[in-house]
């Protein structure tokens, strides 16, 4: 492949290299949620304190199965009582209008804030001419925060699609994934979440604080690419960028070759040997 396509095709699976400034271990970068690493100290490396992007990236996914499955524990042994207490703490906590409401079925409804951190454009649904609808692509900017209503019931894959039909994005779901980032012990970890989880539990157990507890929207990080992800479109394109690569290739062997060719011509003709 060419270089712009192995660009093109770069930015797709992200497979760039990661290295830890502390043990410097290298992977790459879809393989960075996979990876534990315990090379610094009380948020420092080498006694150099770390600013919270850099602890992100070390501490990557450094949330044991424990966590999950006590989380999964906790939430089979709370009692009705026992939500209604945490949704009362939780709402004399929060310092904004966004509070939780407990249904009479024991279900509790509230708000949860998405940052979206997305590297790659989107394709969002529009009207077009005549009334046809048409697709544009664009970056949403990063960074920016998103506030969803949920209930207890909805699923990390559920809250996924909501935020991508707010925005009319036409993406497929699959390609996005939603991140929980939480503080221990003065450092920052990132952890994905299951798409059964239930992103509000999380938040009525963590309290309201998005310093204890936040939720970020990335794209998947996986080892292959999921091409019936991509849209019809999407893939054509691809297609014609390597189409393009592949001509560009031709024909920089051709003219290199020709050049190689009308060398050794021209030293056989001033050696006197045969045209």
């Amino acid at each position: 492949m060419g270089a712009a396509f192995c660009k093109l095709y770069g930015k797709i699976t992200q497979q760039v290299k990661h290295q830890s400034s502390g043990c410097k271990y290298t992977c790459h970068a879809q393989c960075r949620d996979q990876v534990a690493l315990d090379c610094h100290q009380n948020g420092s490396i080498n006694g150099c304190p770390l600013n919270p992007l850099a602890q992100d990236h070390l501490n990557n996914n450094q949330s044991s199965h424990s966590d999950v499955e006590k989380e999964k524990e906790l939430r089979t042994h709370l009692t009705c009582e026992d939500i209604r207490q945490k949704v009362e703490q939780y709402n004399t906590k929060s310092r904004d209008h966004f509070k939780m409401t407990l249904n009479t079925n024991g279900m509790y409804t509230g708000f949860i804030k998405v940052q979206l951190d997305l590297r790659r454009p989107i394709t969002v649904k529009g009207g077009g001419v005549g009334g046809v609808k048409g697709q544009e692509a664009f970056y949403l900017p990063r960074g920016s925060i998103n506030t969803l209503h949920i209930s207890s019931t909805n699923t990390v894959r559920q809250v996924i699609e909501a935020l991508l039909k707010k925005f009319t994005v036409a993406d497929n779901p699959a390609k996005f994934a939603l991140f929980k980032r939480f503080s221990r012990e003065d450092q920052v970890y990132t952890c994905k979440l299951s798409e059964e989880e239930n992103p509000l539990f999380l938040r009525l157990v963590a309290g309201p604080s998005t310093d204890t507890l936040s939720f970020v929207l990335k794209e998947q990080q996986t080892g292959e690419v999921m091409w019936d992800a991509f849209s019809i479109p999407e893939l054509q394109n691809f297609l014609r960028i390597l189409d393009k690569e592949e001509q560009d290739q031709i024909c920089s062997i051709t003219r290199r070759y020709n050049a190689y060719r009308e060398k050794l011509e021209e030293a056989m003709r001033e050696t006197g040997g045969p045209g």
